[in-house]
């Protein structure tokens, strides 16, 4: 029999988290995490869930019936989207700028679909014009999959206008908006946007784990007239609605599919109570002006930005490492030192650039502060 391992109790330092994720959590958030854990059925929980998809919809600005959150991180958010509206054989337009565009490239050939990239330079938003172009090209395309907001580079992609084409070419569009959602202009009604996903552990201050998802009536009926099964039985929304709406339960109950993450759910909820009390609209200026000033001071350290102004997240900020500066000591001296977590670059950008998240919560002066003093005495 193995012993048992003799462990302390885990007791993390306090961090301040300027990353590109998870973001510093709101305290209440953190709070409502510890509150009693009641069973995921509990009629006083369900109502709670009918809170949460109306906080859901608020904050992706939607009157999609399908919207819940994903017991699971904003990956599964995407998988979710791919695996319950592609079906083998199918033609996806698969804009890639970054990371997270490569991600989507990846999930469409899992599910045995076909992508037809559009690549644009890291650091620079999806072409308009390139996509339009795919679309003329590909006429027997059923999606446009893009990235609202890359967070490996830090650039703001139009999606407005990318969903528009995909309306004027018959297609359906499927955006991650997990950087996106609550620090910049999102609105999935007034865009036409048909699947989106996001995260819990960005814009929204909640804890990691859980991802917002919504799904418009077209997306919907594509999910239901799909020849093949959702290969993923956990991620298909046809069964994980009836816990969410009641619609297959019994008289209207809702039907057991998995036992939620109650506290997780919990934490989600006050976050987005918390973003509903503040004002969507609020919310997207604070990370602007917040972002202004972490410009002007990381300017005058002489650090300039990977993405052009007219381009570029507020939230995410990507600027390059000087020359001869060790990419790892800084990090490792800022994150000892001062408790400060930045983030290191992805892909292209690995070794050449950092990412200085200002998220949700994270997006007060007092962050901005702590990062211009702390990154001016370290690279000194």
């Amino acid at each position: 029999m193995l012993a048992a391992p003799k462990v302390n109790a885990f007791n993390p330092p306090r961090r301040t988290l300027m990353g590109p994720g998870p973001s510093d959590v709101y305290p209440e958030v953190l709070a409502a995490q510890a509150r009693p854990t009641i069973g995921h059925l509990d009629p006083l929980f369900v109502g709670m869930m009918d809170e949460l998809k109306a906080l859901i919809q608020y904050a992706f600005q939607t009157k999609n019936a399908m919207t819940l959150a994903v017991s699971a991180p904003g990956s599964a958010g995407m998988e979710t989207c791919f695996v319950n509206l592609v079906e083998p054989g199918e033609k996806v337009i698969v804009c890639r700028n970054g990371v997270f565009g490569e991600r989507m490239r990846q999930n469409v050939e899992r599910v045995g679909a076909t992508a037809v990239v559009v690549d644009n330079e890291w650091g620079t938003p999806v072409s308009v014009s390139d996509v339009e172009a795919a679309l003329k090209a590909n006429p027997d395309a059923k999606f446009l999959a893009f990235v609202h907001a890359e967070t490996s580079t830090g650039a703001l992609s139009d999606a407005k206008s990318l969903c528009a084409l995909a309306k004027q070419h018959d297609c359906l569009s499927i955006v991650d908006a997990v950087t996106s959602l609550g620090g910049v202009e999102l609105r999935v009604d007034e865009w036409g946007i048909d699947a989106i996903y996001s995260g819990s552990q960005k814009c929204l201050s909640c804890v990691p784990g859980l991802s917002p998802v919504s799904f418009s009536p077209a997306a919907v009926e594509k999910l239901k007239a799909r020849k093949t099964p959702v290969q993923s039985w956990f991620l298909d929304q046809s069964l994980v609605m009836g816990y969410w709406s009641g619609d297959q339960g019994a008289g209207g109950k809702r039907s057991y599919h998995h036992t939620a993450p109650v506290n997780a759910l919990y934490a989600l909820h006050e976050s987005l109570r918390l973003l509903a009390q503040e004002g969507l609209e609020n919310a997207w200026a604070r990370h602007q002006n917040m972002h202004q000033v972490l410009r002007e001071g990381l300017e005058a350290l002489g650090l300039q930005f990977v993405v052009e102004e007219q381009s570029r997240l507020p939230q995410l900020n990507a600027v390059y490492i000087p020359d001869g500066v060790d990419d790892a000591l800084v990090r490792k001296q800022l994150l000892e030192n001062y408790n400060l977590e930045i983030g290191a670059g992805l892909g292209a950008l690995a070794g050449k650039a950092w990412r200085i998240g200002l998220m949700g919560f994270g997006a007060r002066r007092e962050n901005v502060a702590l990062c211009l003093r702390a990154l001016e005495e370290v690279l000194r």
